[in-house]
């Protein structure tokens, strides 16, 4: 009995190797893969499926750019090349057996303009998302330093380290590596806000402010951001400018306390006591029991007697 149970598993086994193995044959293709200037791309991944049973094979391309596919069966397939930094390409062949030579496949990538990454890299650098999102910033430095060595292309990397960094407050390891990313792109906003945030944390106000005015104020989407901004004016009376940065922060986030508490504080400031006082009163609908809230009360009271 445990002869045919063994013999019934061994059956079941070759059946479902020979299945996933059915693009198999005695057929060989070689192929080269180059950039636009005719340089052979080394770690070009090729996937070759068989169109008959969607099936097939992968491999990689080596400093000559070359890859070879060995036994496969004549016919048509679908070859997809990807790697890092370039557009991916689709091409079919046919694919003749074994008694007739197949020609040369030659295969140029364009280099993208903006990042594509394989399916390799995303599944790498979610890995180090999660374990940035759960404050194992040390692992998540180890996994992002890791794509980076290879794959240097993927440049946007350096982005994820520096806020790592930052967030154990290693100011000036975050602030080399949004400097990395700007070397590449240097209007990467992202990453001008990142370095602008390093000297806010060191107490640099005044460079601070250098770089967040490298942004167009537009593409400014960080409420924190816009508020401290908008303080640096604040503290140096420049109230005009101060009130800019505050109002764009309350539209982005309505809540935002700290904005609407300074917005009211600007309008007061330069003596436009009604819209001082209905920024107070704005600021009671998100908050009206703390002890800031009691502050805002007061002010209130006085704007009222006015």
């Amino acid at each position: 009995m445990k002869k045919k149970i063994f013999a019934l598993l061994l059956f079941f086994l070759l059946a479902t190797l020979v299945f996933s193995q059915d693009w198999t044959g005695q057929g060989r293709q070689i192929g080269f893969v180059y950039d636009e200037e005719g340089n052979p791309l080394q770690g070009v991944k090729v996937k070759l499926m068989y169109t008959q049973t969607q099936s097939g094979l992968e491999t990689t391309t080596d400093k000559k750019g070359k890859w070879v596919a060995m036994g496969i069966k004549g016919g048509d397939w679908f070859v997809d090349f990807e790697l890092t930094g370039y557009l991916p390409k689709k091409i079919s062949i046919t694919v003749l057996d074994f008694r007739q030579k197949n020609p040369q496949i030659d295969v140029t990538l364009e280099k993208a303009e903006g990042l594509v990454v394989t399916e390799d890299v995303k599944e790498e650098y979610l890995q180090g998302t999660k374990l940035f999102e759960g404050g194992q910033y040390e692992e998540a430095i180890a996994i992002f330093a890791s794509i980076l060595e290879k794959y240097p292309d993927v440049h946007i990397i350096n982005y994820d380290i520096g806020n790592a960094y930052f967030q154990m407050d290693r100011y000036d390891e975050a602030e080399q590596h949004y400097l990395k990313v700007l070397e590449k792109e240097p209007d990467n906003v992202h990453s001008l806000m990142g370095v602008g945030n390093c000297y806010i944390n060191r107490g640099n106000n005044e460079k601070a402010l250098e770089w967040y005015n490298k942004i167009e104020f537009e593409k400014i989407e960080d409420a924190t951001v816009l508020y401290n901004i908008g303080t640096i004016f604040y503290n140096t009376s420049k109230f005009e400018d101060a009130l800019k940065y505050y109002k764009r922060a309350v539209e982005i986030k309505e809540d935002s306390l700290d904005a609407r508490y300074q917005l009211g504080l600007a309008y007061l400031a330069m003596g436009n006591n009604p819209e001082a006082l209905r920024e107070f009163e704005n600021y009671l609908r998100y908050d009206s029991d703390s002890e800031r809230a009691t502050q805002v009360k007061g002010f209130i009271e006085y704007l009222k007697r006015r």
